[in-house]
């Protein structure tokens, strides 16, 4: 199926490695236009540089700390002024770390706001002039907003506030023909996956080979999903190709969730 990407301007951030990138190349492969982002600029020029090695695509790479809201406006200016429209936002960042919520501070608590909530508001907030005939925003969250893990509170609570948000988005910008739409992983195989088992294997006295072993043994399809399988999805959703799915949360997790 063609997606209609060929063309289209697409915003991926934190895309210099793990989830951002799997959207990134899944998108520049379907022909998509991608201006991607991190905070260190030798990190986001190797990874602008691989997806047109791999893809052929034309990448813009721009460096961007998403708690900035001026950092966030740059990298939107800078993005129009190459292509003059945005037709796409893929909305992510680097997860809050883990923690017991009793033992989390104020400055914990908002760092993670700052984060995760607004920098979603930030993102959304800022290509919302540019997307003059319609859109597409995608929004990253965590299997935590269906099912609470295990000493991540923060991710738990402000991610949940993200799924809220995309659901007033959604009414709020459909007659401007702007989908907002959000996009759950559940045991993806990437370095923020790898340092939570290796937490949970020093917590349990585990190896980090059984902890794994284990997680994936709760899994219906029997293997961790791959960048791959999330970017494809992530593809479909930010496409023309699914012009009639808004304030949809769509779960990328081998059947792994149990909520219905």
């Amino acid at each position: 199926m063609d997606l209609g990407l060929k063309g289209k301007v697409a915003l991926v951030s934190a895309a210099s490695k793990g989830l951002g990138y799997g959207v990134a190349r899944a998108l520049a492969a379907d022909g998509a236009l991608v201006s991607i982002c991190s905070r260190d600029q030798a990190s986001v020029d190797a990874a602008a540089a691989k997806l047109k090695d791999e893809t052929g695509a034309d990448v813009l790479a721009s460096v961007c700390d998403v708690t900035k809201p001026e950092a966030i406006q740059a990298w939107v200016d800078k993005t129009v002024a190459q292509w003059g429209v945005i037709d796409a936002l893929l909305v992510n960042a680097g997860g809050p770390p883990a923690g017991l919520v009793k033992d989390l501070t104020d400055a914990q608590w908002q760092a993670a706001f700052e984060l995760t909530l607004m920098s979603t508001v930030r993102m959304i907030r800022a290509v919302l002039p540019h997307m003059k005939n319609g859109g597409s925003i995608l929004t990253i969250t965590s299997s935590s907003i269906k099912e609470p893990i295990e000493r991540l509170g923060l991710s738990t609570v402000m991610r949940s506030g993200v799924a809220g948000l995309v659901k007033t988005l959604a009414d709020e910008l459909a007659g401007d023909n702007i989908r907002v739409n959000n996009l759950i992983p559940g045991r993806i195989d990437t370095e923020r996956v790898a340092q939570l088992d290796q937490g949970a294997a020093q917590r349990s006295g585990k190896s980090f080979e059984q902890v794994r072993a284990e997680s994936i043994a709760k899994i219906p399809l029997k293997r961790l999903g791959t960048i791959d399988d999330f970017g494809k999805a992530a593809a479909y959703l930010l496409s023309p190709a699914a012009e009639y799915v808004t304030g949809a949360s769509l779960r990328v997790d081998g059947g792994a969730m149990r909520s219905i």
